[in-house]
């Protein structure tokens, strides 16, 4: 095995609210600033690299009209209250003007100190664009997402430019100050279409976990359409976690997240999956008997939560000795959360991380052996 650099471990913000209970009405514990600026100083505490916020146009954790925090205005706010960590925010082309919201990408790296990266969104969660009046379909959405990049990055490249695309006109536009680094752009989604746009633009392929076998032959792929395009891929990957003492005590923590789910919110999920192109949201949502996709996988979340629904779930051993398989697997980047996200993030930081180093500083020395 060819010596890897340890992977970088990642945080989550919890815009939808957070708790012990998931898919209930309301959340035990509200989305304020308050509550998200302990996550993000706790995150950044224990040494996380970076921070995932998501974007979401309603509530995809509890009931649809539960609180939901405004991605961007959020995160600005927390880069305020932070010196070090990263953050991932993630943005759907279409619905801010390219020009504009480079300049806005450019503003915040700088007030941040040069701490933003990117997740584009090109695909969404069915039926969402639509609530504001976005209406391409699905590989509209990927084409208009590559003229996004395309345009930020000239803009980002300082002077005069002029862009003409057929979702995106520039006209004479500017960008200063420019970024003070180059905001790095993530980008997942399981689609042809996705990794054929990540091969040639992403700077790091996002994946939702899956059984390592399936996503052994996507890494193999997607790196393929890599090479092609003279890139060499970054792979990170999006999970939660149940961490426990004992197999156990981590099984009915698990269960137990979604024993309180309210019908509307499962009905509401429900709409989202049926019949969504989405390919990425569909293997998340497949139903296996008791939710459990491996020994150490289980899907229940995706009848509560959008997007990624699979956490690993065991004892800190177990926990790391999965990740350790993703990493070998060629994952470099992990994206983690656990509910609640500020307690999870201690448990998770003090118990499941040192083994997993310890487990890829024994690899390290093997192969140097």
């Amino acid at each position: 095995m060819t010596a890897r650099p340890e992977p970088r471990f990642d945080w989550f913000i919890p815009i939808d609210g957070d708790g012990v209970h998931l898919g209930t009405l309301t959340a035990q514990r509200p989305p304020t600033f308050a509550y998200l600026r302990q996550v993000v100083q706790t995150a950044e505490r224990l040494g996380f690299y970076s921070l995932l916020i998501p974007t979401r146009f309603v509530n995809g954790l509890f009931e649809e009209g539960a609180p939901l925090m405004e991605t961007w205005t959020t995160a600005t706010a927390l880069a305020a209250v932070t010196q070090r960590i990263r953050f991932l925010i993630a943005v759907r082309p279409g619905f801010i003007a390219a020009g504009l919201f480079a300049q806005m990408v450019a503003a915040l790296d700088q007030i941040s100190g040069g701490r933003i990266d990117l997740n584009l969104v090109p695909g969404g969660i069915q039926h969402d664009f639509e609530r504001l009046g976005v209406t391409l379909g699905h590989d509209d959405r990927y084409a208009l997402a590559e003229e996004f990049v395309q345009a930020c990055r000239t803009l980002w490249q300082g002077g005069v430019v002029d862009f003409a695309g057929k979702y995106i006109t520039l006209r004479g536009a500017r960008c200063s100050p420019a970024p003070l680094g180059t905001p790095a752009i993530y980008q997942g989604g399981a689609s042809p279409r996705a990794e054929a746009m990540a091969a040639r633009l992403a700077d790091v392929y996002l994946f939702w976990i899956e059984p390592r076998d399936s996503l052994a032959a996507r890494i193999a792929r997607v790196s393929a359409q890599y090479r092609a395009q003279g890139r060499q891929p970054v792979f990170g990957l999006r999970t939660h976690l149940v961490v426990r003492d004992t197999p156990e005590a981590a099984w009915a923590a698990a269960e137990e997240l979604i024993a309180h789910a309210h019908p509307r919110v499962l009905a509401q999920r429900q709409a989202v999956i049926a019949g969504t192109p989405m390919s990425g949201q569909q293997v998340q949502a497949r139903r296996v008997a008791g939710y459990r996709l491996g020994p150490r996988l289980w899907n229940g979340l995706s009848t509560v939560r959008v997007n990624c629904g699979t956490a690993i779930v065991g004892t800190p051993q177990e926990v790391a000795e999965e990740l350790l398989g993703y990493w070998e697997l060629g994952i470099d980047e992990f994206i983690l959360s656990g509910f609640p996200h500020l307690e999870e993030c201690e448990r998770v930081s003090a118990t499941v991380l040192p083994l997993l180093r310890e487990r890829i500083a024994a690899r390290h020395q093997a192969t140097v052996g």
